[in-house]
């Protein structure tokens, strides 16, 4: 019994610490030129993305929350549909990728998910920005939100935007899971 509650209390700190690296990694952000500059490309997705391969789909999703209650908790952001936003859009991309991982485990089941991934952020928070964000945020600040400006926003900026932090990320994680692979497997073994 102490041994499984002592599993689970590591458990914790490592989802800790794999969501204060996310937030630092959050804050590592630029902007891409063809873009709208309030559309930043980071890297806090990839300890979530860790976490998720290490235990499940669920820990990811605990990291990237983690992350933006971090966020809200350090800056003070008065944006709450933007970390609502972050949220969602992590999940939509993380939980792919480990589910995907779970079941076949392998390189071609990581790359399947962060391509899966990739196209569900993207196009999943296309809908919701058409749906709710954009009107949330048009209400939130008192703007007038036309259909052809939520279109123009989309096509624009949130459809290409997701599509290519997807890209670049999963450029990033796959040599990263190559070179990590062992220690993933290693650590999977030693909480199962």
């Amino acid at each position: 019994m102490k041994n499984t509650s002592s599993s689970k209390l590591v458990k914790l700190v490592i989802l800790a610490l794999l969501g204060t690296i996310s937030l630092i990694l959050f804050f590592l952000n630029f902007p891409l030129p063809f873009l709208p500059p309030y559309l930043k490309i980071d890297f806090s997705e990839v300890p979530a993305l860790m976490a998720a391969l290490i235990f499940s789909p669920f820990a990811g999703v605990i990291v990237v929350a983690i992350k933006n209650i971090l966020y809200l908790a350090v800056t003070g952001a008065a944006d709450p549909i933007g970390v609502i936003a972050n949220i969602i859009a992590g999940v939509m991309f993380v939980v792919p990728v480990a589910i995907l991982y779970h079941k076949y485990k392998g390189v071609k089941s990581i790359i399947s998910g962060l391509v899966s991934g990739t196209i569900i952020m993207a196009i999943g928070m296309s809908i919701l920005n058409y749906l709710l964000i954009l009107p949330a945020y048009a209400w939130f600040m008192g703007w007038e939100m036309t259909d052809k400006v939520k279109w123009l926003t989309i096509i624009g900026g949130v459809l290409p935007f997701n599509a290519i932090k997807g890209i670049v990320i999963g450029l990033l994680f796959v040599p990263l899971f190559i070179k990590m692979r062992s220690w993933i497997e290693q650590k999977q073994t030693s909480f199962v």
